[in-house]
């Protein structure tokens, strides 16, 4: 099978291509080699949401949960029985790509539980437990951007596991982000750990940002501020690959270069349109430059696939119009301090009541396979 050539091109410009969606069904079916072969997909992101989906589609689960209930186990265990399985799976068909990219890609993310995104201590704790759970070096753990969440960012890169910081909408949290991911390292090194084998990403949230802000533009409801519609969220995540750069390039990166440390790399997620009026591939082509992640829902792979443009840079040479377009969304009276909060809050609940919904199906299934058994 031949890649294609769009996401072909896609990846020669520095972009990774990951898919944002994990199932039984997929890995069971060969779904996910056939994009890696065709699609040049070469790592997978989940989150509680997808797992929820995923288990009330097909029977692909039937006979993991039939064992789980003749062992009587918890509600929570099941479910960290189910998705770990998954997470292995996944990773063992990118474990090729792993290598083949010198351990950068083949990479496969997994969620602590989002009710802990408050609590620093359990946070920790749940990394761990999921780090060993899984057991593959191509694993990443998946911690959220909170304030609680950076010293736990800081502590998991310290014990030598790789992370996935989810839910950053913020340019100041991002920094943060970044500083919780170099004091980690400088953690690591202290422990003896090899920093060359810690990776990180840090998944900088696109779409979102343009529904929310697009939301109160058409309350103002000038020409001016409707004018600014669709334009929030790119300029926002070039801002942020401008700090990626800034950050990179500090004397304090510096030393954990030269003792192995490789950049934490800016990753694109939620990057479906949700407008339909809009370009349907634009936070793909328009969020291109070296070192960076696209990772996007098979829908989005397919129209990148059909109808998208490549271009070697579509970030850098727009620093400049991307602050513009934050200050004029300043001063038709935008409170990007409030909608990024607004954001993050939105982001950890929505989780959390996708990862209830997730034991909520768990108990149910576990409860007629008792009852069959």
């Amino acid at each position: 099978m031949s890649v294609n050539e769009n996401l072909a091109g896609l990846s020669a410009a520095g972009v990774s291509v990951w898919l944002d969606d994990i199932s039984r069904d997929r890995l069971e079916t060969g779904g996910l080699k056939d994009l890696i072969a065709g699609a040049a997909v070469s790592g997978v992101t989940s989150n509680p949401s997808i797992f929820a989906a995923a288990i009330t589609k097909g029977s692909g689960y039937d006979e993991q949960i039939a064992d789980l209930a003749v062992r009587k186990v918890s509600v929570e265990e099941a479910a960290r029985a189910i998705t770990t399985y998954d997470i292995r799976w996944a990773a063992d068909v990118l474990a090729p790509v792993f290598e083949q990219t010198g351990h950068q890609d083949g990479r496969v993310s997994i969620e602590v539980d989002p009710r802990l995104a408050g609590d620093t201590k359990a946070t920790i704790a749940e990394a761990k437990a999921l780090w060993w759970a899984v057991d593959r070096p191509n694993t990443m753990i998946k911690i959220p951007a909170t304030e609680a969440g950076l010293p736990a960012i800081t502590a998991a890169i310290s014990a030598g596991i790789s992370v996935n910081v989810t839910l950053i909408f913020s340019l100041a949290r991002y920094r943060g982000v970044m500083d919780a991911y170099m004091a980690g390292l400088e953690g690591a090194k202290a422990a003896g750990h090899d920093l060359s084998q810690i990776r990180s990403v840090a998944s900088f949230f696109v779409s979102r940002v343009d529904s929310e802000i697009d939301k109160r533009l058409d309350a103002v409801g000038t020409d001016e501020a409707k004018a600014l519609k669709g334009k929030a969220a790119v300029a926002n995540a070039r801002l942020a690959y401008q700090e990626f750069e800034n950050a990179f390039a500090s004397p304090r990166w510096e030393a954990l270069a030269a003792a192995g440390a490789v950049p934490q790399r800016p990753l694109w997620a939620s990057t479906s349109v949700k407008n339909p009026d809009y370009r349907d591939v634009m936070y793909v082509e328009d969020l291109i430059a070296p070192g960076t992640v696209n990772t996007m829902p098979e829908g989005t792979i397919h129209d990148f696939a059909d109808h998208g443009e490549v271009e070697a840079d579509t970030i850098r040479p727009y620093y400049a119009d991307a602050a513009t377009v934050m200050l004029q969304l300043e001063r038709v009276g935008i409170d990007y301090a409030d909608v990024v909060k607004v954001l993050e809050d939105e982001g950890v609940e929505k989780f959390i009541v996708s990862w209830n919904q997730l034991l909520e199906q768990i108990e149910s299934k576990l409860s007629v396979s008792g009852e069959q058994k």
